[in-house]
This record gives structure tokens, C-alpha cells and sequence, in this order.
């Protein structure tokens, strides 16, 4: 199949490429670096010549709420309405595990609004709900930190590894458009400040965390709201089994 992926130059979109070109696929990469731009549509069309599947892994540039979904938005339309004259017959998007049960932060509100134009678009589609990633807990702190301090929260999640999202992607944008995809997550429920701290010592990095709530991570996300739901598609890498791929 000829398969594209939009955000193909990112941490996941560069994972699903080389699942789909595992699995013998013809892969286009869509990426503004790439000379595609899914705001203005410059070389979107020509992109998606030829091609079945569509592969959605994009994010947006920081932002406020309005910013961001206003970013979301926009890509979304546009990459459905040039799949649309394509003939593309399938588009895949990767969401977020409980994007529905938070309100107050930015990134959530525009996955919000992909969703939402995704469902009501005019292409058969499949939305993937996915728990945080692996390194995710060490990307919160990249954020916040300062003088070898930072701020995270102490959420629970139930963390997947960024190359198994890629293979249920791949499997996935080669099948039929299903709707809604149950949650992938991972094996196991852990703490974010823990995970942090373990992934900030493989990598050598001394980084002192200081739990707390106020940040871009409240309080709405706490307990169960970003565990994945009793039905879940659970993969089989352990955290503990990522980590020692991050040994420096």
C-alpha cells in the first residue's frame, strides 16, 4: 500500500515510517521540513497522489488554547480535504487516552478539536487513543527545569513505548477504517516523578524533582483519569525493558 504519514520527522512519525516500510509499504513522508505544509497546503496535494492510507501523528508548535487548537484545526481540514480529492480511504489519527476528560490544558483542547473535525470528516477514518509514552516523564522535566531543578507531577499513568504505538499504527493504517480504536497502553500502571527520576539516571542527568500540582499538569489529571479503559490494547514492552535502551 501507499501509505503517508503527516509529522513524519518527529520521535513517532519517524518510528511508523520504518514500521510501515518493515511491512513492505510505500511510505510518504509529510513533514513541513519536507516541503509540506498542512497550514497553507503547499505540497499537500502532490503528497497524497496515489495514496490509500493516511497515518495523522502531527503536533503543534507551543501555543496558547486558542493557538493550539486553532493550529489543530486548521492542519486537520486541510489534510482531510486534500485526502478527500486524493481518494485516500483511510485516515488514522494518533489521540490521547481520556483527551475528553480534560479541559484546562492546551495541547488536550486542540487534540480535542482534531478529533472532532477527524469524526465528522469526509474520510473513513480510525482515532487511536494512546496512553504517554516512555519518555514522556523526562520530556515534562525538560520543560520545567532550571538550575538542575524541576517541577513535575505526580500523575498516574499507564505508559506505552513510543516503537509499539508505531506497530499498532502500521497494522492498523493497513487495515479497514474502524471508528474509535480501544485504548494502547502499556503493560503496567507507573508513577510520572519515579519515572522521571529513573529515566533522568540512565541518561546520566542530575535533575532534582520537586512534585507539585500547579503547572501544565493539574490536578484534573489526577488519579485514573489518563489510565487506559478496561478493554485496552496493552503492548508488551515493560518501562523497565525502555529504560535500558536509554543507558548512556
Amino acid at each position: 500500500m501507499r501509505i503517508a504519514v503527516a509529522g513524519a520527522t518527529g520521535n513517532i512519525g519517524r518510528l511508523t515510517v520504518a514500521a510501515l516500510q518493515r511491512d513492505g509499504h510505500e511510505v510518504v513522508r509529510i513533514s513541513r521540513s519536507l516541503g509540506v505544509d498542512l497550514v497553507s497546503r503547499e505540497g499537500l496535494d502532490a503528497a497524497l497522489d496515489g495514496v490509500q492510507s493516511v497515518v495523522d501523528v502531527t503536533s503543534a508548535p507551543p501555543g496558547d488554547r486558542a493557538e493550539t487548537v486553532a493550529y489543530f484545526g486548521a492542519a486537520a481540514r486541510n489534510l482531510l480535504a486534500a485526502e478527500k480529492i486524493a481518494g485516500v480511504r483511510h485516515h488514522v489519527l494518533l489521540s490521547i487516552v481520556g483527551v475528553d476528560r480534560i479541559q484546562g490544558n492546551a495541547h488536550y483542547a486542540g487534540k480535542q478539536e482534531q478529533e472532532r473535525i477527524v469524526s465528522a470528516g469526509p474520510v473513513p477514518w480510525t482515532i487511536v487513543p494512546a496512553t504517554q509514552f516512555h519518555d514522556f516523564a523526562a520530556t515534562v522535566t525538560s520543560w520545567t527545569e532550571q538550575d538542575g531543578v524541576a517541577t513535575i507531577a505526580p500523575l498516574l499513568v499507564q505508559p506505552i513505548a513510543p516503537a509499539d504505538v508505531a506497530d499498532a499504527l502500521a497494522e492498523i493504517a493497513a487495515g479497514d477504517p474502524g471508528g474509535r480504536h480501544v485504548d494502547l497502553a502499556g503493560p503496567e500502571t507507573h508513577d510520572l516523578v519515579d519515572m522521571a527520576r529513573r529515566t533522568n539516571d540512565a541518561r546520566n542527568r542530575a535533575v532534582r524533582l520537586v512534585p507539585t500540582w500547579s503547572g501544565l499538569l493539574g490536578l484534573e489529571m489526577a488519579g485514573d483519569v489518563l489510565l487506559p479503559g478496561e478493554d485496552a490494547r496493552l503492548a508488551k514492552t515493560t518501562f523497565d525493558e525502555w529504560l535500558l535502551g536509554q543507558q548512556q
